[in-house]
């Protein structure tokens, strides 16, 4: 008996990290660039003090909606993913996790988020379901499109409007402002990724902008960021923030740079770490929004 507990003991043990592992809870940098701009909005929409409800379900959300994206889009890519270096040790690819429990699992991160919607206004929950549509179909978009990265901003920066719904019963042109500020950064850093996978993409198939740009690649995802940086001047103007807003962007502005230098070889491990530093831009905006209302 005892040796058959130890047995269901580890083999639950194993179910559960595979399930961690695709849920990508071991890689939290894409719920990070996720939270940011939920972030930017919630303190802009709360004026510095966002309330507390509306800020635990928008957090909670974004970290189960990026794990029920991640599973949903290892589920569309089970037959993709074996043939690229990076992915074909995942979970799905590797045979550790069955389509339908990647299904199952799906589900009930989805009932999960939009259980804890219900606690917020109606029209919030109305919102979630173009949340839970977007999330849900992003991961096809590269086998029809050569812009899933845009479909990828468009898709999870909807919490930015969300937000909004949430804190103040109404979108106002500013959150609009900031969710496309939101789509193109995401179109921008999501390249970079791209950029990655893209000899890989190339022999299968697979569409991004990484191979559309293609050698205007780096001139193209520097020209996203200058649109990024005008479009949240423009938000800042909007919702008359000061000095350390500003700050922040300018410092936002120097990573933006950085990222340029590292993707300038165009070497797979350059565009990662380019990839990776957009975390630290979302902070700068973050920061330099939370002291200007700390200030104020």
């Amino acid at each position: 008996m005892t040796a058959n507990k130890a047995a269901l003991t580890t083999l639950l043990s194993d179910r559960a990290q595979h399930y961690w592992y695709l849920m990508r809870f071991d890689r939290p940098i894409g719920i990070l660039l996720l939270l940011w701009p939920a972030l930017w909005a919630l303190w802009i929409a709360g004026q510095g003090h966002p309330d507390p409800l509306v800020l635990f379900v928008i957090v909670a959300g974004v970290i189960l909606m990026r794990a029920a994206g991640c599973v949903i889009n290892d589920y569309a890519d089970r037959e993709i993913d074996p043939l690229v270096a990076r992915t074909r040790q995942r979970p799905i690819a590797a045979k550790q996790v069955t389509p339908n429990e990647a299904l199952a699992l799906f589900a009930i991160l989805c009932l999960t988020a939009f259980a804890l919607v219900l606690l917020l206004n109606t029209m919030t929950i109305l919102l979630s379901f173009v949340g839970a549509f977007l999330a849900a179909s992003y991961p096809f978009m590269k086998r029809y499109t050569y812009w899933p990265q845009l479909y990828l901003g468009i898709a999870f920066g909807w919490a930015v409007p969300m937000v909004f719904a949430a804190e103040t019963e109404t979108v106002p042109n500013v959150a609009w402002l900031l969710y496309l500020a939101t789509i193109l950064w995401a179109l921008a850093y999501d390249t970079m990724y791209g950029m990655v996978d893209r000899d890989d993409d190339l022999k299968i198939g697979v569409k991004s902008t990484a191979i559309l740009f293609g050698d205007m690649d780096r001139v193209l995802i520097a020209m996203i960021q200058v649109f990024v940086l005008l479009i949240l001047m423009a938000v800042g103007t909007r919702a008359g923030l000061g000095w350390p807003y500003y700050l922040g962007l300018s410092a936002a502005a120097l990573l933006a740079g950085y990222q340029q230098m590292l993707i300038f070889t165009r070497s797979k491990e350059g565009c990662f770490k380019a990839f990776l530093n957009n975390n630290w831009l979302g902070c700068a905006v973050f920061a330099g929004l939370a002291i200007d209302y700390l200030l104020a």
